[in-house]
């Protein structure tokens, strides 16, 4: 213990010297002063004092042919503190105002990475992930040879798979709630916008069993349009998949549906008649 107190003093003393230094130097040193002070924070990776020092040097020197470094090591300092929105912005910042140089590509892909690192989860506002895709995407289409094509759509599918899987709840949460109309609407925008999602034969299955239930609820002029329309899907599940893990209970609700139908029909039969034999 007696050993390691002179060595504790040493670093407190050095780390006051340090703040000391750099607290002048950010009060009253000169720009040269300043950017040699930031670049030895940065290289140290003490990115939030480093950062002080970046946003006047910003300003300073956004002239010189020190600019473009003071971008690249300001976005980076941003990306390292966590602060992505930050970190994209200014990366997207640095290849536009140099799309010419060798790191404008990396940091094209860094601004959509960080727009990616801030989508959140599935149950909450999705917008950032949809601004991500297209920032991605937008990467993939401008750098179609990159060697980062194969990560940037991996990161896509990591996202469509999160937005995807917020629909599907969506959906089946309206199911629940006996909302058959907005179910089958959601049901049927997961099958066009997703055609690998995972829930597809369930989803196929809950729009069948979805019109069924909203068919036994209407009123008598509009169930044999619905029952119908469950028929269709039916048919849809079990062109889909015939072996379906829902077949049993898919083949009983179309067993249903079909004696619905029948009656129906009956009763129009017999109002026809009855019709018939008033006009005779």
């Amino acid at each position: 213990m007696k050993k390691t107190a002179p060595f504790l003093v040493l670093i407190f003393l050095i780390f006051i010297l340090s703040s000391c230094k750099f607290q002048q130097v950010l009060k009253k040193g000169d720009v040269d002063q300043k950017y040699e002070m930031a670049m030895k924070l940065y290289d140290s990776k003490d990115y939030s004092r480093a950062l002080q020092l970046f946003e006047p040097l910003m300003n300073m020197m956004k002239a010189t042919d020190k600019a473009q470094k003071l971008y690249y090591c300001q976005a980076y300092c941003y990306y390292y503190e966590k602060e992505y929105t930050l970190a994209s912005y200014y990366f997207k910042r640095f290849s536009n105002n140099f799309p010419n140089t060798k790191e404008s590509e990396e940091c094209f892909f860094m601004s959509a990475y960080c727009n990616y690192l801030i989508s959140p989860d599935y149950q909450l506002d999705q917008t950032s992930s949809m601004e991500a895709i297209k920032d991605l995407q937008l990467f993939a289409n401008t750098y179609p040879t990159s060697s980062r094509i194969s990560e940037c759509n991996d990161l896509i599918d990591k996202i469509r798979i999160k937005l995807e899987y917020k629909d599907y709840k969506i959906a089946r949460m309206y199911y629940r709630m006996s909302d058959y109309v907005s179910a089958v609407t959601c049901f049927n925008n997961i099958l066009k916008n997703y055609t690998d999602s995972p829930h597809l034969e369930e989803i196929h299955f809950l729009i069948f069993k979805s019109y069924y239930k909203y068919a036994k609820e209407s009123i008598e002029g509009k169930k044999k349009e619905r029952f119908l329309k469950g028929i269709a899907a039916y048919n849809e599940l079990m062109t889909q998949y015939p072996q379906t893990q829902y077949r049993t209970e898919a083949n009983d609700l179309k067993s249903k549906t079909d004696k619905e139908l029948k009656l129906l029909n009956q009763q129009t039969d017999k109002i026809s008649s009855n019709t018939n034999i008033k006009i005779q």
